[in-house]
């Protein structure tokens, strides 16, 4: 009776399981269709966000080859040479990982001799086991930490590399306005060169670890199996590691690509919440906080949803693994260690004792077990190696974008309007950069330049006027017109569709906008931007005469209330409006270019300290192109620049009988 009960139980246990494991199927199934509905129904009410970007082909993320060959390009960034600090820390790692392996090793030998002295009952033979593991136990934990800490002092040097490396290219003239302004392959360049770097580089650190420590576990451990148990053992197990690696990176490509999605949408987070930072007050004056809100919670929501997906699918897969790698991973090498013992024509173990099998199996097992974990931790690897696939794509796309750039290659969506704002198509003959500059000291000259935006609105077909030093210009029009644009081009933001331009070099063209921008830094980096004091001291420039010029724009009494040349405070909050444009007034007479450019600089300045500044500047020999609408201004100006909005301009000089624009 009792082996029929023996029986049932075991039937009822193996049906339980199997019913077990078929509801837990079913949950899983029904989830995911659950979760696919809802992501569906909330498409449908999401609010829109749309952030400029050129929706060309986008780079896929998956572990192929294009991937390898993306990460060699970044790898020889990383590792610039094999006499750096970063190939140092690799191979500091590697001793330590090799040593690491090493006591692992010596634990099984050492924990299954004192096994075998507990069974058999040897006091001594145990003692003198258990005393060479009290000595071992300091030397595993040195190794163990300096792993560690080799490892993260890897991340932080990869870190600093790329960043160091895309800093350069992303800060290069003029590519951080480029990028933003010119080229609409990239957006939130801000999450890229912090989050997206720091990921990578603890992904890839991870990954290093990850990958090298199990490969030459196996290595150790199938030469030592195979002296124990045959070269069919290991053999059998790497046979596995290549079935189940196949099939579990074919189940992880989309990791990659959720992976860049997830950024993206981190992203495009970020961006909406910039956005109520940057323009609460004019939403405060409109009282919009419930619209901002939803806004908010849109983008927030089309986060979060995306989030549990990947999480569900982290979970779906992690089933998979868990089953492949490392329970099935423990069958095989149970199966494959068992034969040694239970084969009658293997003459192994014929004429050994009971002790003598109960030790060779424990330590073949667990070296067989540490095998085959070895072998799931790098068929595992391939989940990290999916989604540093996803990083790697996005910072090798923001490279080559950076590189395109830097070549004066813009790719944007090029449209003509007519001059009355009609869009009329594609415009193929409008190539940005097809001008020519010439530099030239002490003059400004259009020869037939088009006054074109980046994305193709032609604002006038040509201009053509000549200006040389001491031709001070005032520059007006209604709004729209293309003030600002001919001031950009000027200044090399924007490229030439056409024509010749002559112009100084750089630093002898000076621009001040309306609002003036405060660094952060002490009161006299705010003088000498963008100097430093090293340039300061150099050009034979001292504190005393930053004060003559901080007296020429009437702010020396600052110096006093702020506390000195060194203090350091949140500049664009602690002074006024005016007194950030006087600020900026006094930089310009710091550098003293060639010609200067005042894009309504003195709005917030009283006429008679405005004309005094302006009377200052002819006195040193600046040159001026004024943008302003106050008539105080145009008798220090003896030509003016007009543009009406439609097409036209008129450079002029100013006579007594000009008519005077403004108020």
């Amino acid at each position: 009776m009792a082996p029929v009960l023996s029986k049932l139980s075991q039937l009822a246990t193996a049906r339980n399981a199997i019913g077990t494991g078929i509801a837990a199927a079913a949950i899983v199934l029904w989830t995911a269709r659950k979760k696919k509905r809802q992501r569906k129904n909330l498409e449908q009410e999401e609010i829109p966000i749309v952030i400029n970007q050129n929706q060309g082909k986008r780079g896929r993320a998956a572990v192929d080859l294009v991937f390898f060959r993306n990460l060699l390009k970044i790898l020889k960034i990383l590792i610039p040479g094999w006499l750096t600090p970063e190939s140092w820390y690799i191979f500091v790692v590697a001793v330590a990982l090799s040593a690491r392996t090493y006591c692992d090793l010596w634990m099984i030998q050492n924990g299954t001799s004192i096994e075998s002295a507990i069974i058999s009952r040897n006091m001594q033979l145990f003692i003198v086991h258990l005393v060479k593991f009290a000595y071992a136990m300091p030397v595993m934990s040195v190794i163990n930490n300096l792993l560690k800490y080799g490892l993260d002092e890897l991340k932080l040097r990869f870190r600093t590399r790329l960043s160091h490396h895309l800093y350069s290219q992303y800060l290069k003239a003029f590519t951080y306005y480029k990028l933003t302004n010119l080229d609409n392959r990239i957006t939130n360049a801000d999450q890229i060169l912090t989050q997206d770097v720091e990921k990578f580089s603890n992904s890839i650190g991870e990954l290093y670890s990850n990958l090298s420590k199990p490969l030459l576990d196996i290595v150790i451990y199938s030469t030592k199996l195979a002296g124990a148990i045959g070269i069919q053992g290991p053999g059998w197990m790497l046979v596995y590691l290549m079935f189940s690696g196949l099939i579990l990176t074919r189940l992880r490509r989309p990791v990659g690509r959720l992976t860049m999605k997830e950024q993206k949408l981190e992203g495009e987070f970020r961006y909406v919440n910039s956005r109520l930072i940057t323009n609460s007050e004019e939403i405060a004056f409109y009282q919009g906080n419930e619209k901002e809100q939803a806004i908010i919670n849109s983008s927030l929501k089309r986060l979060l949803n995306h989030l549990r997906y990947f999480i569900f699918f982290r979970f779906s897969m992690g089933l998979v693994d868990n089953i492949i790698a490392k329970y099935l991973a423990l069958v095989v090498g149970f199966f494959i260690v068992s034969r040694p013992f239970l084969d009658p024509s293997n003459t192994r173990h014929l004429h050994s004792s009971h002790s003598q099998r109960l030790e060779d199996y424990y330590q073949s097992g667990r070296m067989l077990v540490k095998m085959a974990q070895a072998i799931g931790r790098v068929v595992l690897a391939g989940r990290e190696m999916t989604r540093l696939a996803g990083f790697s794509s996005r910072i090798t796309e923001f490279m080559s974008v950076l590189s395109d750039l830097n070549q004066g290659i813009y790719k944007r969506t090029m449209v003509l309007s007519d001059l009355n704002g009609r869009k009329d198509g594609l415009v193929p003959e409008l190539v940005p950069g097809s001008g020519e500059v010439v530099i030239a000291d002490k003059l400004i000259r259009f020869e037939h330049v088009p006054l074109v935006t980046p994305n193709g609105d032609v604002l006038v077909q040509e201009l053509n006027f000549e200006v040389k030093s001491g031709m001070n210009v005032l520059v007006c029009g209604p709004n729209g017109c293309g003030k600002s644009s001919l001031f950009r081009i000027l200044g090399g933001l924007w490229p030439l569709f056409g024509g010749k331009l002559t112009k100084p070099d750089g630093n002898q063209l000076f621009y001040i906008p309306q609002r003036p921008y405060m660094t952060i830094g002490t009161l006299r980096d705010q003088v000498i931007y963008p100097h430093h004091k090293e340039d300061m001291v150099q050009r034979g420039y001292h504190d005393d005469d930053l004060l003559d010029i901080l007296e020429k724009v009437q702010l020396s009494y600052i110096l006093e209330r702020e506390g000195g040349w060194d203090v350091v405070q949140d500049w664009m909050d602690v002074l006024s409006g005016g007194e950030k444009q006087r600020v900026a007034m006094a930089r310009l007479f710091y550098h003293k270019p060639q010609f200067a450019i005042l894009d309504e600089c003195t709005s917030a300045v009283s006429v008679d300290v405005e004309g005094f500044m302006y009377e200052h500047c002819q006195k040193v020999g600046i040159t001026l192109f004024t943008v302003s609408h106050r008539k105080s201004l145009w008798k220090h100006h003896e030509f003016y620049l007009y543009m009406d909005g439609r097409g036209s301009f008129d450079f002029k000089q100013i006579t007594d009988e000009t008519t005077e624009f403004g108020s």
